[in-house]
């Protein structure tokens, strides 16, 4: 349930937002390009996400739960709770895990679905 925005906030919770499925898993769209701002956030569950970039979003990935590793171009990290990846435009990339990931996302600006490309 989002507030009014003519007070120069708004409120939103996760329990109200849609989960959908997506190229990494389940997505829990908490702010999306609907909502008519800046940047998304969303709480995505990812085991083996498709490798993909954009060619407009900058995503910030924040690992609240789990480990995993994630490629990034040609490299490939490890991340963990706590660990924060900043993802530039057209920086393909794909997380995987076999526990599985929680990981916020946020992404300016908003993610849009025609801005996600596959090779």
């Amino acid at each position: 349930m989002a507030s009014c925005a003519t007070k120069g906030y708004r409120v939103f919770s996760r329990e109200t937002a849609p989960t959908v499925p997506c190229p990494c898993g389940q997505s829990t769209r908490i702010v999306s390009r609907t909502d008519g701002l800046a940047c998304n956030l969303h709480v995505t569950s990812i085991k083996d996400s498709t490798k993909h970039y954009h060619r407009q979003c900058t995503e910030v990935y924040y690992i609240l739960e789990g480990r995993g590793k994630m490629e990034l171009n040609e490299d490939v990290i490890d991340v963990e709770p706590g660990t924060v990846v900043y993802i530039e435009p057209h920086t393909r990339h794909r997380l995987f895990s076999a526990e599985g990931v929680q990981t916020m996302i946020i992404g300016i600006p908003a993610w849009d679905p025609n801005d996600e490309f596959f090779d």
